[in-house]
């Protein structure tokens, strides 16, 4: 099969389309031929070599942890899926990658909504698995206020999707010209930056429950401010969270939390309550654009590459 892969640390110049083996669907597994897959902050952190430290990378490495397709492999163990269905979901964690392929294999996944074309499904099942994730950390309930940092990105759009049908209430910090887009989701928009305790005050006078910082843009103090207690803050993006007493979540070996969310998204996005906003698409030999054009950190949605 052809794939996406990479050799060696470095900028977007490393990745190359090749011809490589196939994978196969081991026990508890499903094989995909591939629709879409998603491109992610983790892919270029990890080709870049910024993540070095926290995941070793054994080389070649292929991106891409998401993916949408058909399933033509079904492993051992494997019930309620068979050969033909539409599925979207996650490749095994000790991967971390390998979706950017003709072929991919999923250890977590879930039908295919009916309202979601390939693109969409493609870029949707790793930002649902952080947003889930996330929600379960800040043990985020009805009723309660959510502050999400960053909140018209690929993460931020599904959380506060999330967050909404689990009856919260969400302000999210934009650029002002991705306010009305994220009024389209039910979120409060507010301005980032200096001023932001302020400004929230204003929208939320009974306070903030708790806090995603999905932009990791050092504004850490200001959100553990902004909720009153680290506890109740939780990044994706910011790799000095420990000095300020903040959780960071990520994916980690074994079954996630996460992972529960994606048949809920499936019947959320059947009902209309789900949608997954595309920033771009682009096709598989141009996934070096793709990932430069998700480094530039102004995505309003999600970054998807379509596998012909």
């Amino acid at each position: 099969m052809f794939a996406v892969r990479y050799h060696r640390y470095g900028g977007s110049e490393v990745l190359a389309v090749e011809e490589v083996e196939e994978p196969h669907a081991g026990p508890g597994q499903v094989r995909v031929a591939v629709r879409a897959t998603g491109v992610t902050p983790a892919d270029w952190y990890l080709r870049s070599g910024r993540l070095r430290d926290f995941v070793p990378s054994d080389f070649p490495r292929t991106p891409g942890v998401d993916a949408a397709g058909i399933v033509d492999e079904v492993g051992e163990g494997v019930i309620g899926t068979a050969v033909g269905d539409a599925v979207f979901g996650l490749v095994p964690f000790v991967d971390q990658g390998g979706a950017a392929a003709e072929y991919a294999v999923l250890e977590a996944w879930a039908p295919k909504p009916r309202s979601w074309s390939f693109e969409e499904a493609g870029g949707a099942a790793g930002n649902i698995d952080t947003a889930t994730r996330v929600l379960v950390a800040l043990a985020a309930a009805e009723g309660m206020t959510l502050l999400i940092e960053g909140a018209a990105g690929g993460v931020g759009t599904i959380t506060a999707q999330l967050a909404r049908a689990r009856g919260l209430t969400v302000i999210g910090t934009a650029s002002e010209g991705n306010h009305g887009f994220l009024e389209e989701f039910g979120v409060v928009p507010v301005g980032y930056g200096a001023g932001l305790a302020d400004r929230v005050a204003a929208l939320a006078p009974r306070g903030v429950d708790v806090v995603l910082d999905a932009a990791g843009k050092g504004s850490l103090a200001d959100l553990v401010a902004i909720a009153g207690d680290p506890d109740r803050v939780v990044t994706i993006a910011d790799f000095d969270a420990d000095r300020h007493g903040v959780r960071f979540s990520r994916s980690e070996a074994g079954e996630s939390p996460g992972w529960a969310g994606l048949p809920l998204a499936a019947e959320l996005a059947d009902r209309g309550r789900l949608t997954v906003p595309l920033h771009a698409v682009f096709p598989l030999k141009e996934i070096a654009t793709a990932h430069d054009v998700s480094a530039l950190g102004h995505a309003r949605g999600k970054i998807v590459v379509t596998v012909p």
